[in-house]
C-alpha cells in the first residue's frame, strides 16, 4: 500500500499539470501513454512492438490519435481517411500472415487490430476532450476516481455478493453499487463549483452510466489479463501495474461521454 501510494503522489504530480496546460505538450504525453499501453496490450499475445505487425499498428496507433483539429490536414496529405487507413493495415496484416506461413495467424491479425483500437479510440477521446474543455477531463477523472476508490472501500467495508468472480475475484456487489453512490456524489460537487450542465437530471443520468462503463472497462481489462495469464498489463507504475491497469475505466469513460452528447 506504501509503494502504491507514493507511486500515486509522483505519478499525480507529474500528469495533473500538463493536463491542465493542455495543448501540445498534453497531446505528446497522451500519445507516449498510448504507445506504452499498445506495447503492453501486444506484450500479452506475444507481439513485439518492433516487429512487422507491431510497427503497423505503431503506425495506425498515431494516425487514430491525431486530434480533429489537424487530422483533415495531416491525412489530406495521404489522401486516406482514418477509416481507409484501419482497411489499408487489416490487409497488410491478413497479407503479413500468407508471407510468414501463419507463424503470424489470423487470431493474431484480429488481436492486433482489436487492440490497437481499443487503446486508440480511448485515448483518442482523451486528447478530444482536454481539448473541449479542461473541466470535463476533470470531470471525468473525478468520476473514475471516486468510483474506483469508492468501490474499493465500500466492498471492504461490507462487500458480501461476488459480482464476477471468474473475471475479478475480489469485486463485489456491494462495492460496485458504492462506487457509484460516490461517483455521483464528487458529480454534485463538481457541479456546484462548476456547472457542467443546467439539469441535474442528465447530471445524474451521465454520471450514472459513466461510473458502470468505468467499471465495466475496468473488468474488460481484467478479462483481457485473465485470458492470457497476466497479473498486471505493465509494471511501469510501482504497485499500480501499467498503463492500461490505470486508464482502463477512463478507456470507456471518455468515449461514452461523447457518444452520449455530454460533450
Amino acid at each position: 500500500m506504501k509503494v502504491r501510494i507514493i507511486t500515486a503522489v509522483i505519478a499525480a504530480a507529474l500528469f495533473l499539470p500538463i493536463v491542465l496546460k493542455g495543448g501540445s505538450i498534453f497531446t505528446g504525453l497522451v500519445y507516449i501513454m498510448a504507445a506504452v499501453g499498445l506495447f503492453e496490450i501486444l506484450r500479452m499475445k506475444g507481439i513485439r512492438l518492433f516487429s512487422f505487425a507491431g510497427i503497423i499498428s505503431l503506425l495506425l496507433l498515431f494516425i487514430l490519435l491525431l486530434p480533429s483539429s489537424i487530422a483533415s490536414d495531416v491525412l489530406a496529405v495521404t489522401g486516406h481517411s482514418k477509416l481507409e487507413w484501419i482497411f489499408v493495415v487489416v490487409f497488410l496484416l491478413l497479407i503479413y500472415t500468407v508471407f510468414v506461413k501463419n507463424r503470424f495467424t489470423f487470431d493474431d491479425a484480429a488481436f492486433v487490430i482489436l487492440g490497437t483500437l481499443y487503446v486508440g479510440i480511448g485515448f483518442y477521446y482523451f486528447i478530444e476532450t482536454r481539448n473541449i474543455g479542461l473541466a470535463y477531463v476533470i470531470f471525468a477523472l473525478l468520476v473514475v476516481w471516486t468510483t474506483d476508490s469508492g468501490a474499493y472501500f465500500t466492498g471492504r467495508k461490507i462487500g458480501k455478493r461476488k459480482l464476477w468472480p471468474e473475471i475479478s475475484p475480489n469485486k463485489t456487489v456491494e462495492g460496485f453499487i458504492g462506487g457509484i453512490i460516490w461517483a455521483v456524489i464528487a458529480a454534485f460537487i463538481i457541479q456546484w463549483i462548476s456547472p457542467l450542465t443546467s439539469s441535474y437530471f442528465v447530471l445524474i443520468a451521465i454520471t450514472i452510466a459513466a461510473s458502470i462503463f468505468g467499471q465495466l472497462g475496468d473488468l474488460v481489462e481484467s478479462a483481457i489479463k485473465r485470458h492470457y495469464n497476466v497479473k498486471d498489463s505493465g509494471s511501469l507504475l510501482p504497485g499500480h501495474g501499467g498503463i492500461l491497469d490505470r486508464f482502463d475505466s477512463l478507456l470507456f469513460v471518455l468515449p461514452l461521454l461523447h457518444f452520449l452528447h455530454f460533450i
